[in-house]
């Protein structure tokens, strides 16, 4: 599959992405978590010594087959599906860093299991996420994750299995000799794109393509985020918007593989923040049952763009690590219906208590399901004075001199 040469290089830009997706810098004695699936080992072991090396404690998940998740959500019982592993509470309290690698081996293994059975499950494992965020706004935990090829993802995508790692080579930069190199400049260009976007002062977003004609409002203390290390590739700028004050439709016109299922041509329209309408050319059943997963599934969590020039990604991946970040003749536009990104609150994140999310509207929920458009869009920012201006075109930012 991949060289040892490739598989050096991919593991030392995955170090440096959880590097720079954490405030503080990592000491001697820090605790890593690398959660694997199975096909990703060799990619974990060269993870593994690089960290071993830099005096980190890692500690080795190997995620659950797809059999045996299979199995899991056939068979258990409701209490079985809220079980809460001892030892992962403190595990995850203690953690400084995570690094997940990504390599299903199957996309629609859960295609036939109640959709429900795995919202109560997703709603269980939530308290994990939760500690994670609160460490990660203090600034002691750092993560990222990254995808490796494997048979399936490249059926799923119409591709060849040589074709699709190549797709992750020419993304993630590995064909290149300093590929942390091109990554801290991406990063140092995406710093100048959010100082612009964060400088206006925007009552809402408009976007309108083909088949979108949608109104997104930041709403009060939001910041742009994006090209943070948290995902690699990630070529995508967004922000967390209010909640409560979404209008209009969204069309994803990328599929998307979620839990198991496939969903094609999802169609969303918003009143009042909320989804008082969804369909899908496929899947519209799964659809609905994940926008009723809790009282944050029907609304949006994120808002995001990327820009053509960036991104090297012009093929459908079947993942969203990398659908969400395709680049292609129209860069990309996609929302996340579910929950927020903490890390989007403009003010010191310390401040940020649940009762003072929820009053600036940021979206609470177990779900956090990325939809994307590839078509060609414009998309403009209205601002609180009246003015309107175009920041997206032609599938790039406007702003000059970039």
């Amino acid at each position: 599959m991949f060289t040892t040469d490739e598989l050096d290089k991919y593991a030392q830009v995955m170090i440096w992405a959880m590097k720079k997706a954490r405030k503080e810098m990592f000491i001697k004695g820090d605790i890593v978590l690398i959660r694997a699936d199975k096909s990703t080992i060799p990619l974990a072991d060269v993870i593994y010594k690089h960290l071993l090396k830099m005096q980190l404690n890692p500690v080795i998940r190997i995620n659950l087959p797809e059999q045996m998740e299979k199995t899991f959500f056939s068979l258990a019982d409701d209490g079985q599906l809220a079980f809460k592993i001892p030892g992962d509470q403190e595990l995850y309290s203690s953690l400084n860093g995570l690094i997940s690698l990504l390599g299903p081996e199957s996309l629609t293994h859960l295609k036939e299991i109640d959709p429900s059975r795995i919202g109560k499950y997703a709603v269980t494992k939530k308290y994990l996420r939760d500690i994670l965020e609160e460490r990660e706004g203090k600034g002691n935990f750092g993560w990222s994750l990254c995808l490796y090829p494997t048979e399936e993802l490249a059926k799923r995508a119409g591709l060849g299995i040589h074709e699709y790692k190549e797709q992750i080579v020419k993304a993630v930069y590995l064909d290149r000799n300093d590929p942390g190199v091109i990554w801290q400049s991406i990063f140092e260009t995406s710093q100048q794109v959010k100082k612009w976007l964060n400088s206006m002062d925007v009552e809402y977003f408009h976007v309108q393509s083909k088949n979108t004609d949608l109104k997104v409002f930041p709403g009060e203390k939001r910041r742009w985020l994006g090209v943070s290390g948290h995902n690699i590739p990630s070529f995508e700028l967004f922000l967390s918007p209010d909640r409560r004050l979404t209008q209009g439709v969204y069309f994803a016109d990328q599929p998307s593989y979620r839990s198991g299922n496939y969903v094609k041509g999802v169609r969303l329209e918003f009143e009042n923040g909320k989804v008082v309408h969804s369909s899908a050319e496929e899947g519209g059943d799964f659809l609905k049952n994940q926008l009723e997963m809790d009282d944050g599934a029907s609304y949006l969590g994120e808002f995001s763009l990327t820009d053509k020039r960036f991104s090297r990604i012009d093929r459908f991946m079947a993942h969203t690590l990398y659908d969400e970040n395709f680049g292609g003749a129209s860069g990309n536009c996609h929302v996340a219906i579910g929950a927020s990104y903490a890390d989007t609150y403009s003010s010191d994140s310390k401040e940020l208590t649940r009762e003072l999310k929820k009053e600036l509207g940021f979206n609470d929920s177990a779900l956090h399901w990325d939809l994307v458009n590839t078509e060609q869009k414009t998309v403009h920012a209205v601002l609180k004075k009246g003015a309107k201006q175009v920041i997206y075109d032609n599938g790039q930012f406007t702003m000059q001199g970039l």
